[in-house]
């Protein structure tokens, strides 16, 4: 069964989609950037603070899910500087521990939102009981 999760704490959507979709046992997070609740870029021009900011709203996403950064199966990294990588990575070792997914790195001419350096999309495996 398809059901949408939106994360009343993040800014709404500005296109047509929600936060995330659980379709059976996987969580599918649409791309979290690097903003805060009026859509305001977190971080200036400091990839690493951005990447800070998109994993903790990664996590409330997947808090509004009933799921933990632990469930996360994979992800997507766009970075508008391949520079970037190190900080961004920095950030998401900070948020798994020791948890790794499987993972992508795409380096892109830019993001939706202005300023923005850094975005993740994010697949998470759900167990039934959830």
């Amino acid at each position: 069964m398809r059901q949408e999760i939106r994360a009343e704490r993040l800014h709404p959507p500005i296109g047509h989609y929600t936060d995330a979709v659980r379709f059976g046992d996987l969580l599918h997070l649409s791309g979290c950037g690097p903003t805060n609740e009026q859509l305001e870029v977190v971080g200036g021009d400091d990839a690493g603070a951005q990447a800070r900011q998109v994993y903790a709203n990664i996590g409330t996403v997947l808090e509004a899910a009933g799921a933990r950064p632990q469930d996360v199966l994979s992800v997507t990294t766009y970075l508008t500087d391949p520079a970037d990588a190190a900080a961004v990575d920095r950030a998401k070792r900070d948020f798994f521990g020791d948890a790794r997914t499987a993972s992508a790195t795409v380096v892109v001419a830019a993001l939706v939102v202005p300023g923005a350096k850094v975005e993740v999309q994010a697949v998470a495996g759900l167990p039934g009981d959830r």
